[in-house]
């Protein structure tokens, strides 16, 4: 098994790149994102939909706990001369927010199922934000498992039914909490189908 820090390097392969692109049209279409906010994309990998997205932010934090990705996507940023992007380890369902925040918006693509403890999880999302802010995250809906290999690193959940997403999402604080169809993952033949969770806190 590689890890996410070995496979770093190699992540922005072109079928990865467009389907965050495409992660970012689904999100654009399905909120209003204000111009000039401060946001953050949680399990952000090397950046890809956070910098898709990026020409709506002030300022854009990205987080994961994998250094080797963070040291991608640091190196895009140096590169781009992207002075309104950083980079931080962290935690979701367990550190303290970092800095930058309270943020307008809580990005995450593909995090959810990599993450043991759902609740946990979107209530650390809730505790990012300030008042009024939203969250937008893109994951699997229920599937067998075949998603991923049986040697895949951190893969806690095979996808999400979305009735107990929801209900989660509501324990957790968020309001407004909706489910919407994301663009389905076309692996091998088979279309997984992906969900759109987006919810606001008071």
């Amino acid at each position: 098994m590689r890890t996410f820090d070995e496979r770093a390097s190699g992540w922005d392969t072109p079928r990865r790149i467009a389907r965050a692109e495409e992660a970012a049209r689904t999100i654009e279409s399905a909120i209003d994102i204000p111009h000039g906010c401060r946001a953050i994309e949680v399990g952000a990998g090397t950046g890809l939909l956070g910098l898709a997205l990026r020409s709506h932010f002030a300022s854009l934090v990205l987080a994961d706990t994998s250094q080797g990705m963070l040291a991608e996507a640091g190196r895009k940023i140096r590169e781009g001369g992207l002075g309104d992007v950083t980079v931080v380890h962290f935690d979701l369902a367990g550190d303290a927010a970092p800095a930058g925040g309270p943020f307008d918006l809580v990005l995450s693509l593909l995090l959810l199922h990599h993450v043991a403890d759902t609740g946990a999880a979107l209530a650390g999302m809730y505790r990012l934000l300030g008042p009024a802010g939203q969250v937008a995250a893109i994951d699997l809906d229920t599937e067998d498992g075949s998603f991923h290999s049986p040697d895949a690193e951190g893969v806690h959940h095979h996808g999400f039914d979305r009735g107990r997403l929801a209900e989660l999402a509501g324990r957790a604080g968020f309001t407004d909490v909706r489910i919407g169809d994301g663009q389905p993952i076309d692996d091998e033949g088979r279309a997984y189908p992906m969900f759109l969770l987006t919810a606001r806190r008071v």
